[in-house]
């Protein structure tokens, strides 16, 4: 049976929550700061800082995000226009007086979909055997074109540690590449690394 090609990893998608619940598109804004230096897009894992503001959480084995980046809304300093877009563009200037603001999936039960990769955007497959294991990320840069995100979880870091940011809870079946190889996977941001369930706060 042919399956469907991935080729490249586009992020985290939300899909559903634990249970089998509906994603019902359930979202925050969270502020980020205007000028941040840094590209967020849709399907980046970000988490909170201590000015209350949002940036893009760049960790891999130790990232401790609050949620996943679905978008942004800001007013536009040069043309005075609200813009709404798939991804933060780094530096943004805005309107005097306005504030940015992200659209996030924080949920701590929201199940995303997401890539394997052995590095960097290479696809590489996974046996069952890697559910319920924790898994690293691997940060690759988005694209400014589609606005998506091409972070991807790293195959062969899976293990037990627990401080591993990503719980993979599932295989994609309709895009296996063989019997017991899997290029997609439902996922779960790590119940202890969560923002929201860290007891140190930010």
């Amino acid at each position: 049976m042919a399956y469907p090609t991935v080729s490249a990893p586009y992020g985290l998608k939300p899909v559903n929550l634990i249970g089998g619940q509906v994603f019902a598109g359930a979202t925050r804004q969270m502020q980020i700061a205007s000028g941040y230096a840094t590209n967020i897009f849709y399907g980046d894992l970000v988490k909170r800082i201590s000015d209350g503001t949002i940036e893009k959480d760049t960790g891999t084995a130790t990232a401790t995000p609050c949620g996943v980046f679905l978008g942004v809304s800001f007013t536009n300093a040069s043309t005075g226009q609200v813009q709404q877009q798939q991804f933060y563009p780094a530096s943004q200037q805005i309107k005097s007086g306005t504030q940015i603001f992200a659209v996030v999936a924080d949920d701590p039960d929201t199940l995303f979909q997401v890539v394997s990769c052995s590095s960097g955007t290479t696809v590489a497959g996974m046996g069952i055997s890697a559910i319920g294991n924790n898994i690293e990320l691997i940060q690759n840069a988005g694209s400014t074109t589609t606005g998506n995100s091409a972070v991807a979880i790293n195959e062969g870091t899976q293990a037990t540690t627990s401080s591993l940011p990503i719980r993979i809870i599932d295989v994609v079946r309709d895009t296996a590449t063989g019997t017991d190889t899997f290029v997609e996977f439902i996922v779960k941001i790590n119940a202890t690394m969560h923002q929201y369930n860290n007891s140190t706060g930010v």
